[in-house]
């Protein structure tokens, strides 16, 4: 039996330790476990860890030897606004990718005070200047290097964006005055920390469940209440590189009824919108533990609430968007590859990642009912919050990691990944990228 020595050590995510230690027992592999300063010196070493806990140096002077979690240079992927950057490159390039039109509009803001904006509006923003001047779209302000929700706001004029961005001031002076850490919303950001935003049209057409009707019988149609959600998909790239998107997919619930902002008369927005119909993030609903996580395999015969009155989410429908999503996903990746300064695919780690897809609802189309949005993909996903219930989950897709990653990289097995084919399922994993990319050379 092949032995491997293995530094695990995630400090502030006891669940995620515990699911890779759990992984790796699962394995036909010897583990001892090693700390930081002894893995320094063992061989071969498994590194399944956090970012900051890795040593990178190691990773790249022992390709053979040294296997690790994470890419070292992936901002292309997890930075909103280097991702709309490659996947802009990318759509100008191939203008018949996916992409075109599985992304929201967007646009980008490097800023730190809210009077900057006025110059902005005749250069950099002049695109969305004159959308905002028509009034037809309602759309989203995001920091690019924020994440759980920091920092979400939704306007739909030029007044309301120049709001935001004074409220942003006004939070920041009162941290700098109070010095305790504490603030009043709870998707506060300091600007003088965050100068990189990006804007992103908001879909206003999203389907609409209501999750208590996958544990109730009978259900009375009339009772039901639609509220927006947005898939949470976990992909795990290796190498350089094959990815892989990991075949049961989370539908996580907004907390309050949709009520849609197309329908507001333009009065209020930024800090006067209640965001709660509107945000999906479970990190800014931890109050109400699981209640709003589902699979998208328990939505089956569930009621679609926007569009046509009566019609069922069906088999089909899970299987198109599941489809859609590893289409989306693999052109990402290879639009992340085009961009080597930020993204580089190395031999020897591999490395899971929660994207984060909205599903727009357009009935009136005759082609295509539903599309997937790709809203952002994050490195070290919050997997906690997925909540008891379907731990069974996680625990499945990290055992399928150990299988599929750690496994072969040990005992040198590849004859499997051989006569693996995109588009192809194993292993609850369906591969939807396979490109021989040899990053940075090998040693």
């Amino acid at each position: 039996m092949s032995s491997i020595n293995a530094l695990v050590s995630w400090p502030a995510a006891p669940l995620t330790d515990s699911l890779v230690r759990k992984a790796l027992d699962q394995l036909s592999l010897t583990i001892s476990f090693v700390d930081k300063a002894q893995a320094k010196s063992v061989t071969p070493l498994l590194q399944w860890c956090t970012y900051d806990d890795m040593d990178h140096e190691l990773m790249h002077f022992n390709r053979k030897t040294v296997l690790s979690s994470s890419y070292t240079f992936r901002k292309a992927l997890i930075r909103k606004h280097f991702l709309s950057r490659i996947i802009h490159s990318y759509t100008t390039k191939n203008p018949t990718s996916i992409l075109k039109n599985s992304v929201p509009r967007t646009f980008e803001i490097e800023i730190s005070f809210a009077d900057e904006l006025d110059e902005l509006w005749t250069d950099e923003l002049w695109e969305l200047g004159a959308e905002l001047d028509n009034g037809k779209s309602w759309w989203i302000l995001k920091p690019g290097m924020a994440d759980r929700g920091s920092g979400i706001r939704v306007f739909h004029s030029k007044e309301g964006l120049q709001e935001i961005f004074e409220e942003f001031e006004e939070q920041s002076d009162e941290e700098n005055e109070d010095g305790d850490g504490n603030t009043q919303r709870e998707t506060s950001v300091v600007t003088s920390q965050l100068r990189h935003f990006v804007v992103q049209e908001y879909i206003d057409t999203p389907l609409l469940f209501d999750p208590t009707e996958t544990t109730k019988q009978n259900p009375k149609i009339d009772e039901l209440v639609g509220r927006k959600f947005h898939l949470r998909v976990y992909c795990v790239a290796k190498a350089d590189i094959e990815l892989y998107v990991y075949d049961r997919i989370l539908a996580l619930f907004s907390s309050v009824p949709y009520t849609s902002l197309s329908a507001r008369d333009g009065g209020d927005e930024g800090a006067d919108i209640d965001l709660r119909p509107h945000l999906t993030n479970t990190s800014l609903q931890t109050e109400l533990g699981e209640s709003n996580v589902r699979l998208l395999d328990e939505l089956e015969n569930c009621h679609i609430i926007s569009g046509e009155e009566n019609v069922k989410f069906t088999t089909s429908d899970i299987k198109s968007l599941r489809a859609d999503v590893a289409e989306v996903l693999g052109d990402v990746f290879k639009a992340a590859l085009q961009n080597p300064v930020h993204f580089q695919a190395l031999p020897n780690a591999f490395e899971l990642y929660g994207v984060d897809f909205v599903v727009s609802h357009e009935p009136s189309n005759p082609d295509k009912k539903l599309h997937v949005k790709l809203l952002e993909i994050n490195a070290e996903p919050a997997i906690e919050l997925t909540g008891p219930r379907l731990t069974w989950f996680l625990e499945d897709l990290f055992k399928r990691i150990g299988q599929v990653c750690v496994e072969p990289f040990i005992v040198h097995k590849e004859e499997g990944a051989k006569s693996w084919h995109v588009g192809e399922t194993k292993y609850n994993f369906i591969k939807c990228l396979d490109e021989n990319i040899r990053a940075m050379g090998s040693n």
